[in-house]
């Protein structure tokens, strides 16, 4: 009695092809996008900026508020950008 287990063969092979030929074609997203929220800037009055200004003029050299305030001035320069 003879086999046909290599008649398969061919046909699985052909399905296979077919298989990752379309898995290709495929438009939809596995993952749901991230959502970007940006954070809100807040904007000062030029009296309170001309305050703030005023009161770092009286920090002494180094203080450690000071180089916050240059860190917090990149962030909302990001924020920003985010928008």
């Amino acid at each position: 009695m003879m086999s046909n287990a290599g008649c398969w063969k061919p046909q699985l092979a052909a399905l296979a092809i077919a298989t990752s030929l379309l898995s290709g074609c495929a438009t939809a997203i596995s993952e749901p996008p991230i959502a970007t929220v940006c954070p809100p800037v807040v904007e000062y009055s030029h009296e309170f900026q001309a305050r703030a200004a005023e009161e770092l003029r009286m920090l002494p050299d180094g203080s450690a508020v000071a180089e916050m305030l240059i860190d917090y001035a990149v962030m909302r320069d990001q924020a920003r950008a985010c928008r």
